[in-house]
């Protein structure tokens, strides 16, 4: 190998070396914040500093530690939930039941320098924070909130307390309690036992008295949306509330039942009672119609009898009229006309009776005459028509 080919890789080597220094010196003077960061900045000579903006950094050199602007910290069983193994919260209940619990919560980085730094310098890192302030402090919760209920309230009435209190001391801090003993039925025997009930204390304005602060609040760290996704009972516990449950269950459905029943007997009542009505009415109905129907048959009685009235005493004055005329023509002219009329018919019936006779009229031998004649027929005539005339109150004689 010749000089120059030695002297052109000593040239490349020191250039390599040159660059390598040049990236590591970059490398460790600049550093580059992402917007949901911010950066503690520790110089060689031991000083801080603190990064809130995004974007590059130049450090001189010193160690940047980064935190995230807001974390959610997973208390789980759940291998997907935070770390692959189980972080869940052991509680204990009033009546010595145990649970675990898993959820989760958001908080919050300080978003100043001093809190920032004390932060930082308490425990150095984001991992530290969650394990050894976020953890301790919802443990101590979750331990101070236990005794304050029992498993069976803890499952169903009072869940939603459970929550609130657990978030309420992990915020402000943990509750100032009084204890007072109660009986009741343990879950695991069934028998009534005394227990010891844990209870908030209050003031006299009734405001809730905490026994201490929050090292959260200390930190000016801001931890919320507390959630928890699972609450696993022991086996003996979780036995007990489920046959409790059962049997609050057959409770609720005998009182379901027996309501139902009330309701049906109220329903079969009223439609009884509305059945009834309906029969009633319908009788009433029928009972106006006849009614109706009655005085129609009244009033049209009525009007016939008026109307046959009427016509009686339409007929009685039409016949005394008629023969107040007929007597008024009689006392007229002595019922003339009706006695001419009559003498007219006899005399007829004495012509035909005599116009039809064949016989001898008079005896044939007559032992004397008047005035020289003897005519018979002509005498009966004369006789029947004075008969006739006297029967009709006619005056036959001639007038002078």
């Amino acid at each position: 190998m010749s000089p120059n080919t030695v002297s052109l890789l000593q040239r490349l080597g020191l250039l390599s070396v040159a660059g390598i220094l040049v990236f590591v010196l970059i490398n460790n003077m600049i550093a580059f914040i992402d917007a949901g960061e911010v950066a503690v900045i520790q110089y060689p000579n031991g000083s801080l500093s603190y990064r809130f903006e995004s974007g590059p950094l130049i450090t001189w050199f010193g160690r940047v530690t980064r935190y995230k602007r807001e974390s959610q910290y997973w208390f789980s069983s759940a291998p997907d939930q935070g770390d692959d193994k189980d972080e869940s919260i052991r509680i204990r209940f009033n009546d010595g039941g145990n649970a675990t619990i898993s959820g989760s919560v958001r908080w919050t980085i300080p978003m100043s320098d001093s809190g920032l730094r004390r932060v930082h310098i308490a425990f150095g890192n984001e991992r530290a924070i969650q394990q050894q302030l976020i953890r301790t402090v919802i443990e101590k919760s979750v331990y101070m909130t236990g005794p304050l209920m029992s498993s069976k309230e803890s499952y169903s009435e009072r869940r939603n307390e459970l929550i609130t209190f657990i978030e309420e001391q992990a915020v402000a801090g943990v509750f100032r309690t009084k204890t007072r003993e109660i009986r009741g039925t343990d879950l695991l025997s069934g028998k009534e036992k005394t227990f010891t009930q844990v209870e908030i204390a209050k003031d006299e304005k009734g405001t809730l008295l905490r026994a201490e602060g929050s090292p959260i609040q200390q930190f000016a760290i801001r931890i919320y949306n507390l959630s928890i996704n699972q609450i696993k009972y022991d086996k003996a516990i979780e036995e007990q509330i489920d046959m409790q449950q059962k049997l609050t269950m057959d409770v609720q459905t005998a009182n379901a039942e027996a309501k139902k029943a009330e309701q049906n007997a109220i329903k079969v009542e009223k439609e009884g009672q509305s059945s009834a009505a309906q029969a009633r009415w319908e009788q009433e109905v029928i009972k106006a119609r006849a009614v109706t129907e009655a005085q129609q048959k009244r009033e049209v009685a009525k009007l016939d009898m008026e109307s046959a009235e009427y016509t009686r005493r339409k007929l009685v004055l039409e016949g005394e009229g008629e023969a107040s005329k007929r007597r008024l023509l009689m006392q007229a002219n002595g019922a003339l006309d009706q006695k001419l009329a009559a003498w007219v018919e006899v005399n007829k019936a004495y012509a035909d009776a005599i116009k039809s006779y064949q016989g001898n009229w008079v005896p044939s031998v007559q032992m004397g005459t008047a005035n020289g004649k003897a005519n018979g027929a002509s005498e009966l005539v004369d006789l029947l028509m004075a008969k006739t005339a006297r029967d009709l109150a006619i005056d036959m004689t001639p007038k002078k």
